[in-house]
């Protein structure tokens, strides 16, 4: 498909106000200087006037700034990158995790393994956009949405968006938003606050994108509660699924609510160390797969005749990931009383206690001469086994296969969960060409019709 043509459809659907492409690509217009989401509910512009642009982050390099009206910054972001295994797939979830914020353009190089130069390269041909202007674009998103729906003080929001410097701060807003911070957060009437807003925690609208099954997500959550560092509470259809966090700067505790009011889930975040802001809502998006692209899924997955009736009967079924893959291997091959157990002796308690949560997992050093689980802690301590959002999928999975005691199912099961997978044949049956790159959800939709 040539440029032009890709460009036409994408009009058609602009034109269409098409909800199931916002996110996978932004269009500009050249008349007002702002740029929108597909399903903008604005007065459609002339063709001639608009421009596409693969990220938020490419299109405010070009001088546009995001729409008030359809906040194009708060979309989910592109399935692509939960599908892609290559290097633009791994640095954009490892960009999402704020590395860059923490590391730098070198740090984010030397974990994929390739020159700062590369990476900016690569990413600027695909993107449009460096690893720099891209997480400014996150951090800039964070800030507005910390502006308009928290109390917190400006200078807090400062370093929980991840600017290293409030003129940074300022100088970010007013070139993505046209806005000052203040300005942005008079448009909602929040005012500022002490620190005692951190003890209430971030209140945050965890957007995904067409339907989501919500009451299937939050069954396997509540199957799979760990006692003291998670928790599901509350009747079916109203529950609140809690759980800790080991984030980089401190420990947090991460809530979201089964019940969806729209296009998001509502979810409260405490922290220790508000810089762990951006790392805590990433865990939480993959852990409830909010990136999916259900559109896409059910388009594939419902051409088989064997799955049809169930992808038409569940519609938004999702694959959920983990909020900590280091955890989730670990507790995939000691099974969950060992896991408990591990929690009691070697998790690290909570300075203050919420409900049943009362600990965080162990890290995996203090694991390393478990009998069972030591093997698989000792390749995570040191580095030899990578679980994180920029690790090399079939590099890791072949490491934990040669981890002494951990079987073909486990590896499957990490390779989805953990490595966030898309792709992972069901297990027990015969592979399934037409079903790629989705079959890690169709084997959600066979598991659940057993």
């Amino acid at each position: 498909m040539t440029t032009e043509t890709l460009d036409d459809t994408r009009y058609e659907a602009v034109t269409s106000r098409d909800a199931r492409f916002d996110g996978v690509f932004f269009f500009a217009v050249s008349t007002t200087g702002i740029y929108c989401r597909p399903s903008c509910p604005a007065v459609t512009p002339k063709r001639r006037n608009v421009s596409f642009f693969p990220t938020a982050a490419a299109a405010q390099g070009h001088g546009f700034r995001a729409c008030r009206r359809c906040r194009p910054d708060a979309v989910p972001g592109s399935a692509e990158w939960n599908v892609r295994a290559d290097v633009v797939g791994r640095a954009v979830r490892m960009i999402g995790d704020g590395v860059v914020d923490r590391e730098g353009v070198t740090g984010l190089a030397v974990r994929l393994g390739y020159s700062a130069r590369q990476v900016q390269r690569q990413l600027t041909a695909e993107l449009g956009a460096g690893p720099v202007a891209l997480a400014r674009a996150q951090r800039a998103h964070t800030a507005r949405l910390l502006l308009q729906t928290t109390e917190l003080p400006v200078t807090d929001v400062v370093f929980a968006a991840g600017f290293a410097s409030v003129r940074q701060f300022n100088d970010t807003i007013r070139a993505v938003y046209a806005r000052t911070p203040s300005e942005l957060r008079a448009e909602t009437g929040t005012g500022t606050a002490s620190r005692t807003a951190l003890a209430a925690g971030v209140p945050l609208r965890l957007a995904h994108r067409g339907p989501y099954a919500a009451g299937e997500v939050f069954d396997l959550l509540a199957a799979e509660a760990l006692p003291g560092v998670e928790e599901v509470v509350g009747a079916p259809g109203t529950r609140t699924y809690r759980r800790t966090l080991r984030l980089p700067y401190g420990t947090g505790i991460v809530s979201v609510d089964e019940r969806s009011p729209g296009r998001w889930l509502e979810a409260r975040i405490h922290l220790t160390e508000l810089r762990d802001l951006t790392t805590a809502v990433q865990r939480l998006r993959r852990l409830l797969d909010l990136d999916a692209d259900p559109y896409a899924v059910a388009e594939r997955l419902g051409a088989d005749p064997a799955l049809a009736a169930a992808v038409a009967a569940r519609p938004g079924v999702r694959s959920p990931g983990t909020a900590e893959p280091e955890e989730f291997a670990v507790r995939t091959v000691v099974g969950p009383d060992e896991a408990a157990q591990l929690v009691e002796a070697y998790g690290t308690p909570l300075q203050t206690p919420c409900g049943t949560l009362t600990h965080v997992f162990p890290e995996p050093a203090a694991l390393t001469g478990h009998p069972v689980a030591g093997p698989l802690a000792a390749a995570l301590a040191d580095g030899s086994l990578r679980l994180d959002p920029g690790a090399d999928r079939d590099a890791s999975a072949a490491a934990l296969a040669a981890v002494p005691g951990v079987s073909p199912e486990a590896v499957a099961a990490v390779r989805t969960r953990a490595l966030g997978d898309p792709d992972v044949a069901p297990a027990g049956l015969p592979d399934h060409p037409d079903w790629r790159p989705w079959r890690s959800y169709a084997a959600h939709y066979l598991r659940d019709a057993r």
